[in-house]
């Protein structure tokens, strides 16, 4: 199962990557993400781990398992019979500013289900954490 969410932003890929990788903040900016509790400190890099706590969905453990620094950033989840890999996505524009897209890929034997259970809400939160990465991105 994979579910998507795009947009462009106006601001330059330097100041949108701060704001996604500074992930103990996204609450302030997304209604999807009620808390963030950072593993360990300093930024955010392979094998780092955060615990998100989101509306209707039960807390989970995110392990950073890729890094391009500026420009992209995939971590997991695991709980039984599904994982769960999350994509964050920049690219400048052309004209300026940048194209962020954010994907949730599950899989597993529960993937199915689970898909068919959560997939609206998972639009749902891809679609919020876009639109305000957006917002808190192009503030001055």
């Amino acid at each position: 199962m994979r579910f998507e969410a795009g947009t462009d932003i106006a601001a330059d890929a330097q100041r949108v990557w701060e704001v996604l990788v500074d992930v103990q903040r996204w609450p302030e900016w997304t209604a999807s993400t009620s808390r963030v509790e950072r593993g360990e400190p300093g930024p955010l890099a392979v094998g780092a781990t955060a615990r998100l706590t989101q509306p209707k969905l039960r807390p989970a453990v995110w392990r950073v398992t890729e890094l391009t620094e500026g420009r992209s950033f995939t971590w997991v989840s695991d709980t039984p019979g599904v994982h769960t890999r999350g994509e964050h996505l920049l690219s400048p524009l052309p004209g300026g500013g940048t194209r962020v897209e954010l994907a949730i890929v599950q899989s597993g034997p529960l993937a199915g289900p689970v898909g068919w259970l959560y997939g609206g809400l998972l639009r749902r939160y891809l679609r919020l954490e876009t639109e305000g990465l957006k917002r808190r991105s192009e503030q001055c």
